[in-house]
């Protein structure tokens, strides 16, 4: 049997694990405002309890990034991403069972870990099923597949702990990542070079790379960690990273406690609202994706057509921060431009971090990618973390420091892209 686009197919399996990997993740987010109280804790600890939890899976997901970035360039990401799946299924359905703040702090944990190999992942698979011009478009159907998460996970979590309540909205949200798997090790059989259902056509398009890109994993040596990090692209990647992937977090983690305290909604409200910025990011994340991809198809070099499409994505995101502070008073009457102003910010997040999540894959070879993917993930949680002990102490009075904030973040992970990395692919 062969199926004629089956690169597609891959990259769909990819968005859709992306869905459900930030389904899981955004669940305590959306019900903690209004189930805290049952583990006793006091109005006045709210936040601080929901950054310590978010603390124990961001430290999970630092470790998880760069461990699974390994794993997944040892063992492929057929089986990686298999594990990875059926690991954090088992770690989200283990919240119905927390009774306290340190469960809920061990669960977190356990499902960081194994959350964070979608990422490294998701990138290593896009090098192996896509040639260099078509990779940004590929990374941007996967990270569509984040923001598309987000837009449904808020009204699909309100419903559920509404008419089930919050146990059992854990459980049953943990049974579509095992039903994922099914489909993915169908599919998924192995690599282009192998898999029995791919076209002769389709594989020598997908094999046939650009001559400035790695094609034969063989040719170059596997590197460890520390020979990866003297190159000056590596740090472009962590350092980018570090400062850009916080201003995602800032609104993954506290939107619906801003919503909550700025707007005084209920979780009905929040299910109304809240997938509206994430509408606006998926669209960022394709546009992203096609911007420069259009770009290498008409010449330019792979890394300058990621670097201008970053550029543009920085823009977008500071002038709509800037807005957001200036108009943060006047915005109290009117959520849904809030809420546009928002989606404009995490549109042009989407728009750029694609194209910064491709970098691996244009820099280094396939042995590689996996793990200098994993390291920028990496740092980008140790980037969050800062950010997540800081808003409970920021936004005691305003939120206004929670803006200036993300807005200042932007243009100095630019500037590590535009100034610590190379202008050329180069052979590693």
């Amino acid at each position: 049997m062969k199926v004629k686009g089956l690169r597609w197919y891959i990259i769909a399996l990819i968005g859709f694990a992306t869905v459900i990997n930030y389904i899981d993740r955004s669940a305590i987010n959306i019900m903690w405002p209004y189930i805290y109280k049952e583990f006793g804790i006091a109005d006045v600890d709210n936040k601080s309890a929901l950054a310590l939890i978010t603390t124990f899976f961001m430290i999970a997901y630092a470790l998880g990034q760069t461990f699974t970035g390994k794993l997944m360039d040892a063992v492929g990401t057929r089986l990686g991403m298999t594990i990875s799946i059926i690991g954090w299924s088992i770690s989200i359905a283990l919240h119905a069972f927390a009774r306290g703040l340190m469960s809920f702090n061990i669960f977190r944990f356990l499902l960081g870990f194994s959350e964070a190999g979608n990422w490294p992942g998701a990138t290593k698979s896009n090098a192996e099923w896509f040639p260099a011009k078509e990779r940004a478009i590929a990374q941007g159907i996967f990270g569509a597949g984040a923001s598309l998460g987000s837009v449904i996970s808020a009204p699909i979590i309100a419903l559920l702990y509404i008419a089930f309540g919050w146990k059992m909205t854990f459980i049953l949200i943990a049974a579509l990542g095992l039903i994922w798997v099914i489909p993915w090790l169908v599919i998924n059989k192995t690599t282009p070079d192998k898999h029995p259902w791919l076209t002769d056509k389709e594989r020598d398009y997908i094999l046939d790379k650009d001559t400035e890109v790695n094609t034969v994993e063989d040719v170059a040596p596997v590197l460890t960690w520390r020979e990866l990090l003297k190159f000056r692209n590596t740090w472009g990647i962590i350092t980018s990273r570090f400062f850009i992937d916080p201003v995602w977090w800032l609104f993954v983690t506290w939107l619906p406690t801003f919503l909550k305290e700025q707007f005084f909604f209920d979780i009905k409200q929040i299910g109304a609202f809240t997938w509206l910025p994430y509408l606006f990011a998926a669209i960022g994340s394709l546009i992203g994706g096609y911007h420069s991809s259009w770009q290498v198809k008409r010449g330019v070099n792979a890394v300058k057509a990621r670097k201008n499409s970053i550029a543009i994505g920085s823009i977008v995101m500071l002038l709509s921060l800037v807005a957001i502070v200036y108009f943060l008073d006047s915005l109290k009457d009117t959520p849904t431009l809030a809420m546009i102003l928002i989606g404009t910010t995490l549109f042009g997040f989407q728009f750029l971090i694609g194209n910064i999540q491709t970098l691996p894959s244009d820099y280094f070879n396939g042995k590689n990618v996996g793990t200098v993917a994993g390291m920028g993930g990496t740092a980008a949680v140790i980037g969050t973390l800062l950010t997540t002990w800081a808003v409970p102490v920021m936004t005691k009075t305003s939120y206004v420091s929670f803006f200036v904030l993300a807005a200042a973040l932007v243009p100095i992970s630019w500037i590590c892209i535009k100034y610590i990395t190379s202008k050329k692919i180069i052979n590693q």
